[in-house]
């Protein structure tokens, strides 16, 4: 319901917020700066004006002497959520960030808590532009000339995810964000890496579960790649086709992207969805690839990280079976790009051990988080340091590969060694208000 309400709520709001058109907002008090819209900590979210905060934020805003755009900004002692309405697509982000008479700590998210921009820190006065680029969707699926066609079918508890609702949502977090000024622009050339898979890539929508696809957007360099999500939890290649998943990638992809494709989780469990490793799962990898390939979309194979399941002398058992082999002879065999997180997961949790390896997976006694009960103990899906790890494994691993994704890829993510991980103790990335102690599928 919420999701059909604001697809209308859209369609009402088409002429204002409508593909091609660019948005400013100041944020802080008073009168905007000409060519901007004013956002005061009054401006909450409504469909009368398509945008405002959201999520029950607590916005502050400080006024400070000299230019209007960079003397005012908004600020809040938790995270900050702003939404805008907009059709589905890409989009060009600038933030301005930073206060003329103190320092500011900002972290940037999007939508399902996609990491957009990690700390940034300005100094005592400095006003910092930021930029990124951002997917944003719907649930329809349109051909070419953009009538609805289907739709993609969604999991009950896909209602809630802030990626279907017609909405870019922006979390604004850390210890003193200070906001001056939000520019949204469409872009409609810049390649798009679509990401196919399930819970160990999703977009996880609440705390303390993540993802390494949701991590990767950090790690690319402005204005090269945009990454859209599409993974979605306890999903195997059979239903992530049959819930219209990847029609709605084909819908949405244009020659020049690419199609990264990691599946194997709950794609070797009985049922409906099982695929048998080397016949029914390479042949349909295999299949995925042509049409990726008629299309001119690049196809891109990762193999799925290990479970964190160590023997007696601390060394991973691996409990996916034939299917990261059977990947990689389908690359080998099609001549495709392989990522293998895989045999990377397995030196980095080997270097972690049994022990700090808990870190990175979802383990954490009762009560740490509302309504929960009972201690989290989930050796399949990750901590937001976890992920992160994995997503610097993937982003090391493909600049590797050519110089075409090396030249994506931010200078400080094209190296890394498992081996030797950065330590749980410095790794910093506050949790946002959104939080859910529930198991996403799959296992």
């Amino acid at each position: 319901m919420k999701i059909q309400l604001i697809c209308l709520l859209s369609l009402v709001h088409g002429v204002v917020f409508s593909q091609g058109k660019s948005f400013k907002f100041d944020f802080g008090s008073g009168k905007a700066a000409a060519g901007y819209i004013a956002v005061t900590p009054n401006t909450l979210f409504s469909a009368k004006t398509g945008y405002g905060f959201s999520h029950q934020s607590s916005p502050v805003a400080v006024r400070r002497k000299g230019d209007r755009l960079e003397a005012t900004y908004i600020t809040s002692n938790k995270p900050l959520y702003f939404s805008v309405a907009l059709p589905e697509g890409n989009y060009d982000i600038k933030v301005l960030l930073g206060d003329k008479k103190g320092i500011s700590s900002t972290i940037i998210r999007a939508e399902c808590r996609r990491l957009m921009m990690g700390q940034t820190i300005t100094t005592k006065g400095q006003i910092l532009a930021k930029e990124f680029s951002i997917h944003v969707r719907d649930s329809m699926i349109r051909n070419a000339e953009g009538k609805v066609v289907s739709r993609v079918r969604l999991k009950p508890r896909e209602s809630a995810y802030l990626h279907w609702d017609n909405l870019l949502t922006l979390e604004f977090n850390d210890s003193l964000p200070k906001i001056c000024g939000l520019e949204i622009i469409p872009n409609n050339t810049t390649p798009t890496i679509f990401l196919a898979g399930n819970s160990t890539v999703v977009d996880q929508d609440k705390e303390p579960w993540a993802a390494w696809g949701q991590m990767f957007p950090s790690m690319i360099a402005p204005g090269k790649v945009i990454i859209a999500n599409y993974a979605e939890s306890g999903e195997a290649m059979r239903s992530f086709k049959g819930a219209n998943r990847l029609e709605k990638i084909w819908s949405m992809a244009k020659p020049g992207d690419y199609l990264f494709i990691e599946f194997a989780h709950n794609d070797q469990k009985p049922g409906g969805s099982h695929l048998d490793p080397f016949t029914t799962y390479m042949s349909t990898l295999k299949s995925w690839i042509a049409e990726a390939r008629k299309r001119n979309i690049t196809p891109v194979l990762v193999t799925s990280m290990h479970r964190r399941n160590f023997d007696a002398a601390g060394k991973i058992v691996n409990t996916l079976l034939d299917y990261p082999d059977a990947m990689r002879k389908t690359a080998a065999d099609e001549n495709v790009l392989l990522i293998d997180l895989n045999a990377m997961s397995k030196e980095l949790y080997e270097a972690w051990g049994p022990e700090k390896s808990l870190k990175a997976f979802v383990h954490f006694p009762a009560n740490t988080f509302p309504g929960q009960d009972k201690k989290l103990e989930d050796n399949t899906h990750f901590s937001t340091y976890g992920a992160y790890e994995l997503a610097k494994c993937v982003a090391a691993a493909l600049a590797a590969s050519s110089s075409t994704f090396k030249s994506i890829i931010l200078p400080s993510f094209q190296q890394y060694d498992p081996t030797h991980p950065l330590s749980f103790e410095k790794f910093y990335l506050p949790m946002g208000s959104l939080v859910n102690a529930i198991k996403p599928d799959g296992n």
